[in-house]
């Protein structure tokens, strides 16, 4: 059973009448949503399938914590506008957009983040916290949160190291006012009424003012007591969050108490997750450090499918990794090994499961082969109807239509992520490294030239001949130095062809390439 079916049959278990699930995700758009965050999403939008699968009625809820306030200014947002400071305090939502293409900040990267979405073909109901609190949606939730600002207290002051100071709790309030003057929240409340729903407050700014919850909307709870206020307002039933959030002390388990014990409500299924990595490099990615790695940068190299299929088969409490080096090209390998099995009905229940979850809209995925894309490609500066000509030559016989996506891939992963990986012939012969062979390497160098010189074999004949030249030289070897010497003969061709110690698989290579464009380099 798929992780995410464990996950909806406890939730069935746990409310069996219900008749629709929500399963939440959310973020403050603080910057580019990175693909950190995107496990969110994922996760959720697995358990949704997961349970529309068992025949119950579910949707994935998202919501844009627009109305946090602004914390910290963006490498990227700094570097084209260097008094963004001045926007620190006020909600996302009242921050203009530096990059002066939509109303807000918020709306910058809420949209940049959408658009990316759609791509995956996941259906979202979108939820817009500023929106939802300046409507009063919230209003009696604040006014309920703050009368039971004592238990609140208790609650947060339970989770903490050090001791209260006196007088700490009587001046504790879970709300922030956004001042009518600055449009911060560097308010303190300086007074509360007996009923709750007044209160008299100053600002940093010199505003000094009262402010009426019940037509004032313009406040916001504290995180912990937000969150589980939510739960309640939107009848969640499942909400994954990364590690952090689960540990003993986080977020999570605070909020659970508050939900239970102030909003009288039973807190959703929590599940943590493992934080994603870049391989090759460390550290948390953050959307407010400058290390933006979105889904939208993702999809210049990983097909939807691919990504969704990376979230779902690992565990959300396990790790992995998208790679920007030549790892890329096995997991594109692993992904069409599954996925075929999975399209022909050969596939086991596991692997079923996992592809179950990759489906974007109607999308066929033709796995052309990213190896011979990359490799193939670059040789003849992946024009498509060259590497047609390949193709058919090899046997493949893969169409332009076919690979066009994953060949628009495959280049811009080697231009921009990979250089060092495309393959190119030499433009002159690699002179120094033959002189420095061994006379029986440069002997298994001429014969190769020579057999190819003479053309007329097949594909086959061709893998065949080249795993027997080093025979030739060394005669009849155990298997062991056998396999070593004709190590050391391909990485030599390799080094003659491309001055690299590998590439493509080389009987591949020499067939589907035109010897007139190499021959020359095996000859001295």
């Amino acid at each position: 059973m798929h992780w995410s079916e464990e996950i909806a049959q406890k939730l069935i278990e746990r409310n069996p009448t219900k008749e629709e699930y929500v399963c939440a995700a959310g973020i403050s758009p603080s910057g580019s949503v990175h693909i950190g965050n995107f496990r969110d999403i994922a996760t959720s939008y697995f358990v949704v399938k997961a349970l529309q699968k068992m025949g119950r009625k579910a949707r994935l809820l998202f919501s844009w914590d627009e109305f946090d306030r602004f914390r910290k200014v963006p490498v990227n947002v700094s570097a084209i506008a260097p008094d963004f400071q001045q926007y620190i305090g006020r909600p996302y939502a009242d921050v203009p957009d530096p990059f002066g293409c939509c109303e807000s900040y918020a709306k910058h990267f809420e949209k940049e983040f959408e658009a990316s979405l759609k791509k995956f073909g996941v259906p979202v109901d979108f939820r817009y916290q500023a929106s939802e609190y300046r409507s009063g949606r919230y209003a009696q939730d604040v006014i309920h949160a703050i009368s039971m600002r004592g238990e609140v207290f208790d609650i947060l002051d339970s989770f903490r190291t050090q001791d209260a100071q006196e007088g700490e709790r009587e001046a504790y309030y879970p709300v922030s006012i956004y001042c009518p003057v600055c449009g911060k929240d560097d308010t303190t409340i300086l007074s509360m009424s007996d009923d709750c729903t007044r209160a008299e407050y100053t600002c940093k700014c010199g505003h000094h003012g009262t402010f009426d919850f019940r037509t004032d909307f313009n406040c916001k709870l504290a995180w912990k007591i937000d969150w589980p206020m939510r739960w309640r307002a939107e009848g969640v039933d499942f909400e994954p969050g990364g590690k952090d959030h689960a540990s003993p002390t986080g977020s999570y388990q605070t909020s659970r108490l508050i939900s239970k014990k102030v909003f009288d409500y039973e807190a959703p299924m929590f599940q943590g997750y493992e934080f994603i990595g870049i391989k090759g490099t460390t550290g948390k990615m953050s959307g407010s450090t400058g290390l933006n790695l979105t889904p939208e940068v993702l999809l210049k190299i990983y097909q939807p499918e691919v990504i969704l299929w990376l979230y779902s088969k690992t565990l959300p409490t396990k790790a992995f990794d998208f790679c920007f080096d030549d790892e890329i090209l096995r997991q594109y390998f692993e992904f069409d090994k599954m996925y075929t099995a999975w399209k022909s009905g050969t596939a086991d229940e596991s692997v079923n499961a996992i592809m179950y979850n990759v489906q974007v809209n109607d999308r066929v995925v033709n796995t052309v082969p990213m190896q011979h894309l990359a490799s193939f490609g670059s040789i003849v500066d992946f024009n498509p109807t060259m590497l047609e000509t390949i193709f058919r030559k090899i046997g493949t016989n893969y169409t332009q239509d076919e690979f066009a996506e994953r060949l628009d891939l495959a280049r811009y992963w080697m231009e921009k992520c990979s250089p060092e990986s495309m393959i190119r012939l030499l433009p002159e012969n690699n002179t120094a490294y033959y002189n420095d062979l061994p006379e029986e390497n440069k002997k298994e160098i001429a014969i190769l030239a020579d057999f190819i010189e003479k053309g007329g074999y097949t594909l086959e004949e061709l893998n065949t001949f080249i795993y027997s030249v080093p025979v030739q030289i060394f005669g009849e070897m155990d298997d062991k130095e056998k396999k070593q010497r004709q190590g050391v003969f391909f990485r030599n061709v390799y080094n003659l062809l491309i001055g690299k110690p590998k590439g493509p698989r080389l009987y591949l290579f020499l067939f589907a390439v035109e010897p007139k464009k190499y021959l020359h380099l095996l000859q001295f």
